[in-house]
This record gives structure tokens, sequence and C-alpha cells, in this order.
């Protein structure tokens, strides 16, 4: 990568990205170097960040005292003065003692893949919720690096601009910041309460709830507001939307269910970041369908796709019923579009296209909905007929003979439920009609 002109001002960072490649990183299946590297482009310039030139590594192992070696920082530290550089980004996670090596002997500030990318979700974070998740994985990522960190402690603090935590704030002193940590668990449990209780009145109402999910930029947040007509932030950026975002969705028939644009997924998404936002993520977990949105015009679509599978895996997601929509398909060749496929149900669409979304309403609906099935209840049981009304979609009813007979869009799931349902109740009253007549 050559070296760019700009005209900056003095305080805006202008870095020079670091990546070291080992062969653990390299056996790891979702795992491109050269696609990582670019990926951490990108971050930066996200965060404002001016990317003056690329260094990459290969070696065995990490080194422990400078990460790439020292041979290595000296050809960095050549290479930040070149550029006039005040700052380098490293692609991996640094330790605390590494940060303060390299920063004393950098003389510029220190910031890794995991840093930059709390550093983004801060400046996004808009909803209480978002906050206090920020929150809480910036501390948790800080408190394990801020012993002995003297004047150092304002670089590590502050991340990009001034969006980290800040010396001020950190108070220097560990024990404040675990309080600090215990205050922001004990308010998003409180967050959690909430969103499960929302969650259980969602399904005491009989309510479908549908999670949109998928790599940063793969396009959820438009389709989420080309569904639903909803007021949402939409850039072509990563991570443009951070908070999550629900909306009612009305199927092809009438039926309406909630629809959930959740956080964007990316590679190695820091522990701390997923561990903070699992309330949000759980969404996926809850939900009783979910949407892989894929950018079928990516280059690296396999491994977005791999990447994604592996966080749903950690989230406990990964079983869920699921429809792939590979999405953007208006970027792609013809020959490019054929070739999209994948195990299970998918579809090929544009977030911009009338038919496609059209389409999505009627996969969804068939997948929730379920089949057509036939009921004969005795006419006289009214409360056999309001649990199928409420379990299921009653298309056609008649009367034949002393029976009602229904006609059930129902799912498989709610079927079984249903069947299991009324052959209790069957049996509960024959016992009945059985005691009486023994009373009798």
């Amino acid at each position: 990568m050559k070296p760019t002109t700009h005209t900056i001002e003095h305080e805006q960072e202008r870095a020079v990205l670091v990546s070291l490649v080992t062969p653990d990183l390299k056996r790891q299946e979702a795992y491109s170097p050269e696609y990582s590297l670019n990926e951490l482009v990108s971050l930066a310039e996200t965060a404002g960040v001016i990317v003056l030139d690329t260094l990459s590594q290969n070696r065995e192992t990490v080194d422990t005292k400078w990460f790439i070696g020292k041979g290595k920082a000296e050809e960095l530290k050549q290479l930040l003065d070149e550029h006039n550089a005040n700052t380098a980004i490293f692609d991996q996670e640094l330790s605390g003692a590494q940060v303060r090596n390299l920063e004393q002997f950098l003389d510029v500030k220190i910031i890794d893949r995991t840093q930059l990318i709390l550093d983004i979700f801060a400046g996004r974070a808009k909803t209480r919720e978002g906050i206090i998740q920020v929150e809480l994985a910036q501390l948790s990522y800080l408190l394990p690096r801020l012993s002995g960190q003297g004047a150092n402690l304002s670089r590590l603090g502050g991340g990009i601009g001034t969006r980290g935590p800040g010396e001020t704030k950190l108070e220097t002193d560990r024990r404040h910041i675990r309080n600090r940590i215990s205050e922001l668990k004990q308010q998003l449990q409180e967050v959690v309460r909430h969103r499960t209780l929302h969650r259980e009145r969602r399904k005491k109402t009989g309510v479908f709830q549908v999670a949109l999910v998928g790599y940063t930029n793969a396009g959820k947040s438009t389709l989420l507001k080309q569904l639903t007509q909803a007021d949402v932030y939409v850039e072509n950026q990563l991570f443009a939307t951070l908070d999550p975002t629900s909306r009612t969705f009305e199927l092809p028939g009438g039926k309406e269910i909630v629809l959930t644009d959740t956080v964007g997924f990316i590679q190695n998404l820091p522990h701390d970041l997923v561990a903070a936002f699992r309330a949000t993520l759980e969404e996926a977990c809850e939900a009783d369908l979910i949407l892989h949105v894929v950018d079928a015009s990516s280059e690296m679509m396999d491994t977005q796709m791999k990447v994604v599978d592996q966080v749903l895996r950690e989230l406990g997601a990964h079983g869920k019923e699921r429809i792939t929509l590979f999405n953007k398909v208006d970027l792609c060749t013809p020959e490019q579009v054929e070739m999209l496929t994948t195990e299970g149900e998918f579809l090929r669409i544009s977030a911009y296209r009338e038919e496609d979304l059209q389409r999505i309403g009627e996969l969804i609906e068939a997948r929730l909905m379920g089949e057509c099935k036939t009921f004969r209840i005795p006419a006289e049981k009214g409360d056999m007929i309001s649990l199928v009304y409420r379990v299921g979609e009653v298309l056609e009813n008649e009367v034949d003979g002393g029976d009602m007979l229904l006609q059930v869009r129902v799912n498989n799931k709610e079927y079984d439920k249903l069947g299991y349902l009324l052959a209790a109740y069957a049996m509960d009253q024959a016992q009945n009609e059985g005691e009486n007549s023994e009373h009798v």
C-alpha cells in the first residue's frame, strides 16, 4: 500500500496498520489474513482514522514482549517516522505489557483490533441499553491492562478520538472500575428482565419473532426498512447501526409478526463485546425464525457466512430454523447469481426489488404458519375450538352434523402441540364422564 498525502488536523489519528500471521491463525476455518487486514482498514476508516500504510509479518509464534518481535518493531518505527504517523493499529489483540512496551519504544498511540471495534461501538450506541453494554465491554477489556500504566493510561483509556472511557472516568483505580462494572452488570440485568417480560408477553399473544442476522454491512437494516417502512439509519459502512430495532411486519396473509434487526457480526468479534451484548444477541436465540442476510457481492462471502455460523453457535442459536437471503444480487453478474446456493431454504434477492420483498414475506409465512390441517371438534366444545383459533390461523369453518370442521393453517411445531392438547382434553373429558357415570 503506497503512502497517501493528506491535509489533516494535528489531533486526527494517522495510522500504520500492523498484522501478525501465525500458523494457528491460518488453521482457523473462517480466517483469511488478507481479508482481515483489509477489514481492519475499513474499521479504521469507519472510526475516522487516516490509514497511511500497512505492515504484515509471518511468525511461528507471538513475541511475548514486542508481539511482532524487536526487529519488526524497529521496521515499524521507521515506517511511522517516514509517514509522520501518530498511531499504530494492530489486527490482533495485544496484552497490557505488549502495549506498554510498544508505546515506550515507538512513542505513538497503540490500539488493537478489539479496542478499535469497541471505540466504533461507543460512537454508535444511542439507547441506554447500548451505552451500558459498550461501557461494560470497554471496562472489561481495560481492567486487566491497567496495572502499572502510569503516563500511558491516558493513551490506553482514550481509544480512537475521545470515545474511550478515558483517564478521568477510569480514575486509574482497579477497585473503582470493578465497582463500576458491577453497577453496569446490575443495570444490564434489569434490561434483560424487561426484555424477557416483553418476550413472554409476545409469546402469550402468539406473535411470531423473526431475527435478522448477518455479517456487518450485509444489508440487514436496509432490508428491515424496505420490509416494514421503518425509520432506521442506513449507510454503506461497518456497524452503521448498533442498537437492535424491532418493527411489526405484515405477512401476505394479513398476520403480523415482529421483525428484529441485530448488531452485525465480524471476524474476531471481541469476547467482551459478545458477552456484553448477549442480552441483545439473545433475540436471535429466542426467535422463531432466523433470516441470515448475506452480502452476495462480497468476495469473502463464504468466510463471512462461516463467521456468522460461528457466532450463532457460540450464542446457542445455531440449531434455529433459518432462511438464507443472498442479498445485493443486483451487484452480481448472472453467472455469480446462479452459483449462489447453500444448505436449507434460501432466496436470491435485492432489498430494493418489490417482487423480492413479496417472496420473502411468502416464504416467512410458509415457514411460520405451516400447512393446512383439518380438525373435527364437537360443536359444544367451545374451549377446544377457541384453542384452535389461538394456536393456528383458521381459514374456513363449517358445521357438519354436531361437529365443527375447521380448516387451519398451522406449522408443525404448533400442530404437534395442538394435537397433544386436544388429545389430553379429550382424555380428561372421557375420564370426567366416566367418574360422573360411576357417581350416578
